[in-house]
């Protein structure tokens, strides 16, 4: 399942971009507008924001809290300052702070797919599943949504977890529709037809997720599987060697002897 970064990345702008020179300003002069104090709680809770979660990528939590905490005295109702700080919260385990400014950035943004997206994640996360959907719902429906197919696989995702088989079979479908390239929902898709007797199509779907170029341990052990269960001795085998040589060190691998089947 993956976490919509588009917002949380968005953030991090250019600090200088927030500076005007001194030459702009006589350029400017008194025609610049001023601006005023909401404008500037606004600008302020971004600009801590960004601080934030420039902190946050450089593992210094301590201070990306500060900084967070201080865009939201800034601004209560500035949603990406919610949403970063969410992310902060579930990352030292802060399960119920992490959801109620999940909640709150979605709130404050009911229409917009990231919050959506991110909220309906963390619901998915933390045993939530059913309420999830309807979130994922709320982002796949906002029009201006970049990224639809990434709420679509993660509701999938959710769905295998309360055992909708076809309902996640459909998301995965529908992600693939939005965006062919969507490796997680290829490979999720390869395994949701696998893990219910339908090797045959299960192949096609691994195949594609393989041509991306993007192994990884469980892909290439799915791909294993699937030429297995067909009765592929020698496709398996190809699968097991490029196992072998690429993740030599990976549970998959180890599942497996370098010569296997």
């Amino acid at each position: 399942m993956r976490f919509d970064r588009t917002l949380i990345f968005s953030l991090l702008l250019t600090l200088a971009g927030c500076v005007t020179t001194h030459t702009d300003s006589n350029l400017l002069g008194k025609n610049m507008p001023k601006t005023s104090k909401a404008q500037q709680a606004v600008d302020a809770a971004r600009v801590h924001t960004e601080l934030g979660q420039r902190y946050m990528a450089n593992g210094d939590l301590q201070s990306a809290l500060v900084k967070l905490n201080m865009a939201l005295k800034f601004d209560p109702d500035y949603a990406p300052a919610h949403t970063v700080i969410a992310v902060l919260y579930e990352r030292i385990n802060n399960l119920p702070e992490a959801e109620l400014n999940f909640r709150k950035a979605q709130e404050l943004e009911p229409t917009k797919g990231a919050e959506n997206n991110n909220l309906g994640q963390f619901l998915c996360r933390t045993g939530k599943s059913a309420e999830a959907l309807a979130y994922f719902k709320k982002a796949v429906a906002d029009p201006f949504y970049q990224t639809p197919d990434m709420a679509l696989t993660n509701a999938g995702v959710c769905q295998l977890k309360i055992n909708d088989i076809p309902g996640a079979e459909a998301s995965f479908r529908d992600a693939i529709a939005h965006n062919p390239n969507n490796a997680e929902a290829l490979f999720q898709l390869a395994n949701t037809l696998y893990m219910h007797n339908d090797a045959f199509r299960a192949r096609a779907f691994i195949q594609r997720f393989d041509a991306l170029g993007q192994p990884t341990p469980a892909a290439l052990k799915l791909g294993y599987d699937i030429e297995s269960r067909l009765g592929n001795r020698e496709g398996a085998l190809v699968y097991s060697k490029r196992l072998h040589s690429l993740f030599p060190d990976s549970v998959q691998a180890h599942a497996l002897t370098p010569t296997s089947p």
